[in-house]
């Protein structure tokens, strides 16, 4: 299992997604992160203009893959999100932890949770009951 982080302009998120919707992920978070790179948030010169940036704003798309489709995934996110400027992002492959799901189908319920009905939405155990609006 590998973890692939890419921290990518803000926006091209929507479009590097829909790029990854038919890739073979275990999982996926997306962030809203604020960070900086090489500009060290100093003046410097890049080309032949100036540049002074020092939070900018990103996007953390966290992915979870198999060791063989890593590879694939990268391809695919710089596929979409390389312009060739400054600022494009960067993208992390890391060994991926073990992990375990914490409700799973078929799953017994917890024994304190209330017996649900059907058609019973789910509702977090402390929520007030909604009124109607229109009497």
């Amino acid at each position: 299992m590998k973890q692939v982080i890419a921290i990518i302009k803000p926006y091209l998120a929507e479009k590097v997604l829909d790029n990854l919707k038919l890739a073979p992920i275990e999982a996926l978070v997306v962030r809203e992160v604020k960070g900086w790179g090489r500009q060290k948030s100093y003046l410097e010169e890049y080309g032949e203009s100036e540049y002074s940036l020092a939070f900018l704003p990103k996007v953390e798309i966290t992915l979870w893959v198999d060791d063989v489709r890593a590879e694939e995934i990268v391809r695919r996110i710089v596929a979409v999100a390389r312009s060739g400027r400054m600022g494009d992002g960067k993208i992390f492959v890391v060994p991926g932890q073990s992990y375990e799901t914490v409700i799973a189908s078929g799953a017994p319920a917890p024994e304190d949770a209330p017996p649900r009905t059907a058609g019973s939405p789910r509702r977090h155990p402390g929520a007030k009951p909604r009124r109607d609006r229109h009497p």
